[in-house]
């Protein structure tokens, strides 16, 4: 998976007051935690978190807090209801030695054999949550759909990758072909 630089600079616990005083300043208040470690808290210029938030892609992010240095995730985002500028963000610590469980984007692939008898691929999920190790993680999950015929679907747990573990529900739909109004005519006898 592809790792991305974040720099940052720690900040103390504050009253809503300096939360809004950290907004004015261009920067988004972050916390970072898990491994067993304390949380640590810290601010992010708005410009550069956008790399991170505004993309379909999935990162390993690298923060460079001044002297401290992490390896993490994103975990949640607290969007502004009108503006949707992020308010504030979750990072998640991420070690070598244990799994790490991401949303990574999915790629849709093939020309399935319900498309080209006149049904419509229908993509109902973009992304899926996985389990594995740090050097296992893929940039992106590959669907195959060349096999995917009118009426029929693929499920998260049709699928297998090596070294990774699929923790999406087994049921969530990843993609479908369905039929339109012209094969379900055809199918009738063109009444």
């Amino acid at each position: 998976m592809k790792h991305i630089e974040l720099k940052g600079q720690p900040r103390q616990v504050g009253n809503k007051a300096v939360v809004k005083s950290i907004r004015r300043e261009g920067l988004v208040p972050c916390n970072l935690y898990g491994l067993g470690m304390e949380n640590v808290l810290f601010t992010v210029d708005a410009k550069d978190l956008k790399t991170v938030t505004h993309t379909p892609s999935s990162y390993i992010i690298d923060l460079d807090l001044g002297e401290m240095k992490f390896l993490a995730v994103l975990h949640e985002v607290q969007y502004h209801p009108v503006t949707d500028e992020a308010l504030h963000v979750d990072f998640l610590a991420v070690s070598a030695d244990k799994p790490v469980t991401i949303d990574v984007p999915v790629k849709i692939t093939g020309h399935s054999e319900g498309v080209k008898l006149g049904g419509k691929l229908l993509v109902s999920s973009r992304k899926l949550r996985i389990s594995a190790s740090l050097d296992m993680l893929p940039d992106l999950l590959e669907v195959d759909t060349t096999e995917l015929k009118i009426g029929k679907q693929i499920v998260a747990g049709d699928l297998h990758y090596e070294g990774v573990t699929i923790v999406s529900p087994k049921a969530t739909i990843i993609c479908s072909v369905r039929p339109t109004r012209a094969t379900a005519q055809a199918a009738r006898g063109g009444e």
